[in-house]
């Protein structure tokens, strides 16, 4: 049973997603259908967390839009998702910074890695 559930999984992977973490910004591009039409939107954050495994992998991002606080999550293998761009790498020593969520301006902020 186990192997059947791996191969359908397999088959809905992406084959190519970049490699970003936890404290990054990226900029994710989704597709939104709106009545008949479909359009792209772009929706810029930190990456707050990276939660599950394989095809049921998720990451959430945050972003401050106008003095609001907007966190989305999206499957990470989601055909809605086309693409996930790295704005900047960030420096953080944990893997989820739901601490985020309670600080305001500069205090918000996540420390840029530099290589």
């Amino acid at each position: 049973m186990n192997e059947i559930i791996r191969k359908i999984e397999a088959e809905q992977m992406k084959a190519e997603i970049p490699e970003f973490h936890v404290g990054d910004t990226v900029r994710v591009s989704a597709k939104v259908i709106e009545g008949s039409r479909e359009r792209t939107q772009v929706f810029e954050g930190v990456v707050l967390k990276r939660q599950g495994g394989s095809s049921r992998e998720t990451f959430t991002v945050r972003k401050n839009s106008n003095g609001i606080g907007v966190e989305k999550t999206w499957p990470l293998h989601s055909p809605i998702v086309e693409k996930i761009e790295i704005v900047r790498l960030g420096k953080v020593r944990r893997a989820k910074l739901n601490y985020l969520r309670d600080r305001v301006g500069k205090a918000a902020k996540v420390k840029e890695l530099v290589r």
